[in-house]
């Protein structure tokens, strides 16, 4: 069982967690990388790496023959598979051993134990551990689910039963869901795990989802770490998680952790393993499944307990005893991760990719506070895999210390570029329901259902867009004048307005002109020991005195009258963001010349972002009428519908199923009649 080199076979964030752990054991770490992550963290982080094929994650990270011939290649001893892509596949555990190396993971046969949902809860069931009501017959016909359905009784959740992380899921709220929950949970299903088999359960009305951390070692010993509560949701992706649950007395951590380390020893488990319960309002539990790897949020376990839980992997698979036994196991304060997604929570949670302009996780450095991140300032989130670019996380004393000091790392480190759903986690974290603890796992998609505050895009205030023209006229030397004054025009998102500048006289011209051409290429180019410069900025008959005082690496120090503050900033192009509160907005000069208007022209029917053309709903010829969806694009994780907004004829179809297409691709052409 000995080994000193160890291929990583994943990417971002987790691959870096895992290599950092290796590394300071001594162990010599390997890369594996896409033509998408040539640059990656996680690449340079790695004492080698090696190429595994093209972007696509089915060419390269779920690429097992190249995943075995990098380690071949790089003379790795054993493989640590990180989470998600062939972490849980036996398939490929059991190759990994066939090919002499050490599976830093469970044995195959768990894998396939646990990884049939359906089986793994006819276990739970055979051991006496309370299981949701469902359905696990090996009928799989349409006309049987639906049946079977019915006698359960909606809402109902159709699950794929090689599922794991909220993939090949789906919510039927009511008889006429259950089709279309079918097909997309099978179509999801055979995409990500090659297994179109479904089951049905009976969704807990209001439940709350918590799992119990266990470890499992070669010598018959096992332990459970307490729990996670990971209940807040959203279409069933987990986006906060803290440890110790709000709502879990000890008599239930007890009885859940008995029952979590019975299933582990039930099927010969070996190292770390998640067992996921949700409990409903009258804190009953019920077996949901076992993720049979590390799970994304082991970070808050490793915050309350002081344990590093990839080392203890480390051990487990070179065939060390785990290092405490159960009474040994000490539980300290409280902590939260909250998951940073690539996504815009206030357009139906729409993934998002392109450059990261401003990402500084240092500037949230303080005690008790942890941020592990997979991308950097300057590299790009693509279209090819899961939209989580870091994990913001934070330890308290109390349930209280934990959340202040993890809104205010959300709000030191914004990442700039692209929209993420960074405000929203704060929002999430100071809402009352998630500080009363009376969320459960469907509130926040009811509350996208029902246009919620929360989920409203914050709008940039009236001392954000005078800063903003202040820093076009003074902070980066985009316009110089040396008239008495004129009139600035800015866009942010929906809203264009118009402010008047006042000349700034010698003050601007000495302060500034010392910048050079290739200072104004980024914000934070004038010199921070320069004297304030006043510029005056007027709206709606008021003018405000706005003094620059310094950049310093994106974070800028401003006054306004007796105050001064800070925000982040960072210019790109013709473009500034300003992040302000973990909210960042996007503000453009607009041009004086006329613009041609660019309305959506019906007759095309385009992707809205990169991804892969799941399927095609519509062939040439064919009626449509408004709304009616012609096309589904695939993009990191999620399954978007494309639309015609208007009635007409498929005149062409310019993509095939299966194509990987860009942002704005044509997908349909229609024939629209002329309306007389």
């Amino acid at each position: 069982m000995g080994f000193r080199k160890i291929l990583v076979a994943n990417r971002g964030e987790i691959a870096c967690r895992v290599m950092r752990t290796a590394r300071t054991l001594g162990y010599r770490t390997v890369a594996v990388y896409s033509d998408a992550d040539g640059n990656a963290p996680h690449v340079r982080l790695a004492d080698e790496a090696v190429r595994i094929g093209p972007a696509p994650a089915v060419d390269s990270y779920r690429n097992s023959a190249a995943l075995l011939a990098a380690a071949r290649a790089s003379g790795a001893q054993a493989l640590h598979p990180g989470y998600g892509f062939l972490s849980e596949n036996a398939d490929f555990a059991r190759a990994c051993v066939e090919a002499g190396l050490v599976f830093i993971g469970p044995p195959a046969d768990a894998i396939s134990a646990m990884g049939d949902k359906a089986g793994a809860k006819q276990r739970m069931i055979a051991a006496g551990v309370p299981t949701a009501p469902g359905y696990l017959g090996e009928d799989q016909s349409d006309d049987r689910l639906v049946a079977e359905g019915g006698k359960l009784g909606f809402p109902l959740l159709v699950k794929a039963v090689a599922g794991g992380g909220g993939r090949g899921m789906r919510l039927a709220r009511d008889a006429a869901d259950l089709p279309e929950a079918l097909a997309g949970a099978r179509r999801e299903a055979l995409t990500a795990f090659g297994d179109a088999t479904l089951m049905l359960e009976r969704l807990i009305p209001q439940g709350r989802h918590i799992e119990i951390q266990i470890f499992a070692d070669a010598h018959g010993n096992a332990v459970h770490l307490g729990e996670r509560d990971c209940t807040t949701q959203r279409r069933r992706q987990k986006v906060i998680e803290e440890a110790p649950s709000p709502i879990v007395t000890p008599a239930m951590r007890e009885t859940m952790g008995r029952d979590a380390v019975a299933a582990a020893l039930a099927v010969g488990y070996r190292g770390a393993g998640t067992v996921e319960f949700i409990v409903d309002q009258d804190l009953r539990h019920y077996f949901l499944e076992m993720n049979t790897r590390l799970q994304v949020e082991h970070t808050v376990t490793e915050m309350v307990t002081g344990l590093d839980l990839v080392e203890w992997q480390l051990r487990v698979a070179a065939g060390e005893a785990l290092p405490l036994r159960q009474d040994e196991i000490r539980f300290n304060g409280h902590a939260i991760e909250a998951r940073l997604y690539a996504e815009d929570p206030y357009e139906n949670f729409a993934p998002q990719t392109g450059p990261v302009l401003h990402f500084q996780p240092e500037a949230a450095a303080r005690p008790g506070v942890r941020i592990d991140a997979g991308i950097a300032e300057g590299g790009a989130v693509t279209p090819f895999y899961d939209p989580m670019v870091a994990k913001v996380i934070a330890h308290g004393r109390d349930r209280k210390d934990a959340i202040r000091r993890l809104m205010a790392a959300l709000e030191d480190a914004p990442l700039l570029g692209l929209p993420t759903n960074g405000r929203l986690l704060c929002d999430l974290l100071d809402h009352e329901s998630f500080r009363n603890a009376t969320m459960h796992t469907t509130l926040l998609d009811a509350w996208a259902v029902n246009g919620e505050p929360i989920l409203r895009r914050p709008q940039a205030t009236e001392v954000d867009w005078r800063l903003a023209a202040a820093m076009f006229v003074g902070g980066t030397g985009w316009r110089a004048t040396s008239v008495a004054g004129f009139d600035l025009t800015l866009n942010c998102g929906d809203e264009t307005r118009t402010l008047h500048i006042e000349s700034m006289g010698d003050a601007r011209r000495s302060e500034f002109a010392r910048e050079t051409p290739a200072h104004r290429q980024q914000a934070g180019s004038y010199d921070s020991q320069a004297k304030p410069c006043p510029i005056r900025v007027g709206s709606d008959g008021t003018a405000t005195e706005v003094q620059l005082r310094s950049v310093n690496n994106g974070r800028l120090c401003y006054t306004i009258g007796d105050v001064t503050r800070q925000v982040i900033v960072h210019r790109d192009g013709a473009t500034l963001h300003l992040a302000r509160d973990a909210a960042v907005f996007v503000f453009a000069e607009v041009s004086p010349f006329p613009i041609v208007e660019t309305t959506h022209d019906p007759r095309t029917a385009r992707a809205a972002v990169a991804g892969t053309v799941a399927r095609l709903e519509v062939a040439a010829g064919d009626i449509v009428v408004a709304g009616q969806t012609l096309a589904v694009i695939e993009a990191m994780k999620m399954e978007m519908r494309v639309t015609a907004t208007a009635a007409g004829t498929v005149a062409a179809i310019r993509v095939l199923a299966g194509q990987q297409v860009a942002a704005g691709a044509i997908l349909v052409e229609l024939s629209i009649e002329e309306t007389p």
